[in-house]
């Protein structure tokens, strides 16, 4: 048995770093969902949307198993990734007596920097279905 006694050197080395195949990330849509759902906790006066079934708001949902309408909750979040660019759908509560038009526009304002900033996508689209208002949660989270 022989030995070669000399390593390959960097020129000759299969995987270099330098190579001019370009790479490419691809971010699972799930990802990109669980972090816009993240970043609505972000904005103040925003959170967890209430339990529904059958497009109607479920009263006293937390003792059937159902999470709760919370302001400190995860909202419910899709996400499409088409290339670089996400199409994003909340659905959300709203502290009363917060302005509806103002909350949804800070979320969709905060989600779209939040996204571009941690994985580079650019957000085409944000919906936000708001469900419920919320008034029995404590004065909204400091930032």
């Amino acid at each position: 048995m022989t030995v070669d006694p000399q390593p390959p050197t960097v020129e000759e080395a299969p995987g270099r770093a330098d190579d001019t195949v370009p790479g490419s990330i691809t971010i699972a849509d799930t990802v990109v969902a669980k972090l816009a759902s993240r970043a609505v906790l972000e904005t103040a006066d925003a959170g967890a949307a209430a339990a529904r079934m059958f497009g109607q708001v479920i009263p006293g949902a937390e003792h059937l198993g159902f999470r709760q309408t919370d302001l400190t909750g995860l909202p419910k979040a899709s996400a499409q990734v088409d290339g670089n660019v996400a199409f994003i759908e909340l659905v959300i509560s709203v502290r009363w007596p917060a302005s509806v038009p103002q909350v949804t526009a800070a979320v969709r304002q905060h989600v779209r920097d939040r996204l571009t900033a941690l994985t580079g996508l650019t957000v085409a689209e944000a919906r936000i279905v708001v469900t419920d208002l919320v008034t029995e949660i404590p004065p909204s989270r400091a930032r």
